[in-house]
């Protein structure tokens, strides 16, 4: 008889649900066989210079923003002492609860043309319409600037996270080597916390990849737009899936690139002190330097555009407060929740899946499963209707043969399925971040674990999971808040009469109606601002002393 040991099990199940998540991934690949009408190479020849241009250039102006914003915020909120910091720490997180798409329905009112900003130029100087310049805010830069101010604090809140998580001892022989705060930010704080900051950089840019609703809306052509238009417009399928392709490539250099960085090196604490973190006391105008420089994207990137919001909603917007928009983000919660619990369950079974086998394969999997946020969320819809429909076929023929009984749709159209797609497109977020967390463990606390007895179950229960506590609430504040953004998956997906926040935002503004999609909009950042701010503060309690 032949026995399999538990770590073989463990890994051979870890890949079962890499690839049941990569499925609609492996379905548009699969797509790639099939022979369109010519539609990708008359792209290709007119079009797709102009994606991969755009992309990148979307691409290079949010990696280095976020970074900048991301990594300089959470060291002065988290090392430094100035005025407003501890209001800072947890306000500089809320612009995550802004869908892209949103801040700029709530720019384009208040900077285009006819909106109040340029209105009141003219007036103040009594200037025609061809009188001045004034910044376009539907360009490239514009989307570049928008999708900075949203997802900075996706390398806010890791940087963060790691930085709270570093040894005591690092820095104080930083300071007994005479280091002020920029050179211990520079030569201890950024090499301790280089795989958080490189995986927080990695998602922004497959959030940027994936984006589809801000680059659509100021009119910037990108591979997500460029698959909008060849499923939607053109009704090309499979041009659709090759484009997708594409996109799998760059997110496929991302991860390998951010991978290969984590690889070299090790990154444990360099002591067993966790008690609280040193402060570098800041006045006169380093004081005000670190207040303006973090208050600067907390105001544009959340105070202002809620501003705006509201006023917009004031203005012709709905009854916030109606019981219609109660359900809408009654809907909106349940399937955050859910999503957010799912997902983030199942990337903690795989990273330590991982992390037990230590193997090329479990690697691989899960870095196949990680793929799904780079692809647009229409896209990814479409990659699971076709394996759940031919399920659902399958099913009912059989029942048809046997019973004389038609099921119908068990899967397609389900919350379940819709679910399903959740967890697709946003598995690399929690995995990423849970990832990242269980390198900071150092394999001997496993091994001392395992030496008093406990199970490999035990092990992660009683040792990792309280360790890797504020990483899990990262990625579970990540997701959830992501998952009540989501669009284009939810619209196609959901089902009948099972409407969110962001479907009813997204069918006022196709219909031209900015005032009345206000109201949706700011419900969606309501709705996802208690969440930030708890499990923000709650992330900040992970250090003792604080």
């Amino acid at each position: 008889m032949i026995r399999i040991g538990r770590g073989a099990l463990v890994a051979g199940l870890a890949v079962f649900v890499a690839l049941l998540i990569a499925t609609p991934i492996l379905a548009i690949v699969a797509s790639l066989l099939q022979t369109g009408d010519g539609a990708f190479a008359h792209l290709a020849e007119t079009r797709l210079g102009l994606y991969i241009g755009n992309t990148l250039k979307l691409a290079l102006i949010t990696g280095i923003g976020t970074a900048v914003i991301g990594v300089g915020a959470a060291w002065l909120v988290t090392m430094c002492a100035f005025p407003g910091k501890r209001m800072l720490e947890w306000a500089l997180a809320l612009p995550l609860a802004f869908p892209a798409y949103v801040l700029a329905y709530a720019y384009t009112n208040l900077l285009d043309h006819p909106g109040p900003v340029q209105s009141a130029l003219r007036a103040a100087f009594s200037l025609g319409p061809r009188d001045y310049w004034f910044p376009e805010i539907r360009s490239l830069g514009g989307a570049g600037i928008m999708l900075t101010l949203v997802l900075y604090p996706y390398v806010y809140l890791l940087a963060r996270a790691a930085f709270l998580q570093q040894s005591v001892v690092a820095f104080e022989v930083s300071r007994t080597l005479g280091h002020g705060p920029w050179e211990s930010f520079l030569r201890v704080a950024i090499p301790m916390a280089r795989p958080a900051i490189v995986t927080g950089i990695a998602l922004v840019l497959m959030e940027t990849l994936a984006d589809f609703g801000t680059v659509s809306h100021f009119g910037v052509s990108t591979f997500a737009t460029g698959v909008y238009r060849s499923w939607i417009l053109m009704g090309d399928r499979i041009a659709a899936a090759q484009l997708s392709a594409c996109l799998l490539v760059f997110v496929l250099v991302l991860l390998t690139f951010e991978r290969t960085q984590r690889r070299a090196a090790r990154y444990h604490p360099a002591g067993k002190r966790m008690v609280a973190l040193p402060e570098f006391q800041l006045t006169g105008w380093c004081a005000w330097g670190a207040l303006i420089f973090c208050a600067i994207p907390t105001i544009l990137g959340f105070a202002l555009p809620l501003l705006v919001l509201s006023h917009m909603t004031w203005e012709g917007g709905h009854n916030l407060f109606g019981a219609r928009y109660i359900g809408y983000a009654t809907n909106s919660l349940v399937l955050a929740g859910i999503g957010a619990f799912l997902t983030v369950g199942l990337a903690l079974f795989l990273g330590y899946a991982a992390r037990l086998s230590g193997g090329i394969t479990t690697k691989t999997a899960n870095t196949i499963a990680s793929l799904g946020y780079a692809i647009p969320g229409s896209v990814i819809a479409v990659g699971l209707l076709l394996p759940l429909g031919f399920v659902d076929n399958a099913i009912d023929s059989w029942m048809r043969a046997t019973f004389g009984i038609s099921t119908g749709l068990l899967l397609t159209g389900t919350i379940a399925a819709l679910l399903y797609a959740y967890v697709v497109r946003f598995m690399s977020v929690a995995l990423q971040t849970v990832e990242a967390s269980l390198a900071k463990v150092t394999p001997s606390m496993d091994h001392a674990s395992r030496t008093l007895g406990r199970s490999t179950g035990g092990t992660l229960l009683a040792v990792h999971i309280p360790l890797i506590r504020g990483g899990l609430l990262t990625a579970a504040l990540i997701v959830f808040v992501d998952v009540m953004k989501e669009l284009p998956a939810t619209l196609i997906m959901r089902p009948f009469s099972f409407d969110t926040l962001a479907v009813q935002a997204y069918r006022l503004a196709e219909d031209e109606r900015l005032l009345q999609a206000s109201t949706p909009s700011l419900a969606i950042v309501a709705v996802g601002l208690i969440p930030v701010v708890l499990l923000t503060r709650q992330i900040g309690k992970s250090r003792p002393g604080r």
